[in-house]
């Protein structure tokens, strides 16, 4: 007998990059099929159209997509917040179907103040002037998540030893990367302070954390969703109170996604996505 799901007021996710060797899609889909949220906000870099190849789609990639439409056949409130990977889906900012909309920021209400969500890519300043650099960072990132994937495997079959995150110790270990997360809270804090929030929710930098800011102009509880390469953590809003959701991926062993990997033409993942999205209507 299945165990019974999680009730969730709302759920935030970001930076899951479907489409990318990194993505944990498959533990993001029993993550998803174990709770039952009342409203969802995908906050950015959903689907990475930055790297995306039709050489790579994954069966678990795809389900993750449909599980988000079935939320919306359900009419739960599913809101997408584009990041800097998916930011073509910006020109479809106010689109609505049912359920679903696109917007670039959101304001939400809650109980004891306002809570400001969006992706956070505009306090990034490669973005902002240097996207091609931003690009190249993409590519060696996942390219940095692949040999880690592979450091993992051996010292899990060989060594007994846990997953390591080697972006995690290089962020941390390395002076200007701690400084820009400092920087990027600090001036998302202030902001939303100057504005009346009680919370900004952001994603974009991968670091998932909930924490308290005194700014000039009261308060602010930081929050970032975290991410589904590295943290495999989500936001998750019950009974008045936000809290971190991780995955444990040290709980289960690795699978190999070899024999899932699908080759479609792009027109063909389309057409896949039309199919699921009239369910909805």
């Amino acid at each position: 007998m299945k165990p019974p799901k999680r009730i969730v007021e709302i759920l935030v996710l970001s930076d899951i990059h479907l489409g990318t060797y990194g993505c944990h899609a498959k533990e993001l889909y029993k993550y998803l099929k174990s709770i039952e949220p009342k409203q969802v906000i995908l906050n950015g870099d959903i689907i990475d159209i930055w790297q995306f190849s039709k050489r790579y789609w994954p069966k678990s990639h795809m389900r993750v997509i449909k599980q988000f439409i079935a939320w919306m056949s359900q009419g739960i409130e599913v809101v997408y917040i584009p990041g800097n990977h998916d930011e073509m889906m910006r020109r479809f900012t106010g689109f609505a179907l049912g359920s679903f909309r696109i917007e670039n920021k959101l304001s939400l209400k809650l109980p004891d103040g306002k809570a400001w969500v969006f992706h956070g890519d505009v306090f990034d300043v490669t973005m902002k002037y240097s996207k091609w650099l931003a690009k190249a960072g993409a590519i060696g990132y996942d390219s940095l998540i692949q040999i880690n994937r592979l450091v993992n495997f051996i010292a899990n079959r060989v060594f007994g030893k846990g997953n390591l995150s080697l972006s995690k110790k290089i962020k941390n270990s390395v002076k200007s990367a701690v400084k820009f997360i400092n920087d990027f809270e600090e001036t998302a804090t202030g902001i939303a302070a100057e504005n009346g929030y009680k919370y900004v929710i952001c994603g974009h930098i991968h670091q998932p954390i909930i924490k308290t800011y005194n700014t000039a102009n009261g308060d602010v509880i930081y929050l970032n969703s975290g991410d589904w390469i590295e943290n495999l953590t989500a936001l998750e809003y019950t009974n008045d109170s936000w809290e971190i959701y991780q995955y444990d991926i040290n709980g289960e062993a690795e699978e190999e996604e070899v024999n899932e990997i699908e080759v479609r033409s792009s027109k063909e993942l389309f057409n896949e996505l039309v199919t699921e999205f009239k369910l909805v209507v």
